[in-house]
């Protein structure tokens, strides 16, 4: 079991983190978990409004950026998960994750949800990392 010692948290100031009271991102011994990730810049600036494959490189761009606080890149990423509002936009959310993740291929999961709490927002996303993961 992973001790309070061993366990890190990384925020990077989203509304929402103090809001509802997560982290970002957190360490627990080698595995590293990114929270739902959305296509927000600074200050709520939707990246890449009303385009799925834009959103979901934005979104992933971000939590993959709550990796780098861990020095992990997208080689360690083992899972990744995708929630998007529309089943029409599977293809472009699927292209978007295989431009990045093609070379690493990790476990994914894609799922049509009812909306998020931004409803400009088409897509959001999570990964998990492990610390010494290798390519095969």
């Amino acid at each position: 079991m992973t001790s309070p010692e061993s366990t890190r948290r990384v925020r990077t100031g989203s509304p929402w983190e103090e809001t509802i009271g997560f982290a970002r991102a957190v360490e627990a011994g080698d595995l590293v978990l990114v929270a739902g990730t959305m296509p927000l810049a600074e200050r709520g600036v939707l990246e890449g409004e009303g385009d799925p494959y834009e959103q979901t490189l934005a979104a992933f761009r971000h939590a993959l950026g709550a990796l780098k606080e861990f020095d992990l890149g997208i080689e360690s990423v083992v899972r990744t998960r995708m929630y998007l509002t529309h089943a029409r936009d599977v293809d472009e959310v699927g292209r978007a994750h295989k431009q990045l993740f093609d070379a690493v291929r990790p476990a994914a999961t894609l799922v049509v949800v009812s909306g998020f709490v931004d409803s400009r927002v088409l897509v959001e996303v999570e990964l998990e990392a492990f610390r010494g993961a290798r390519q095969s």
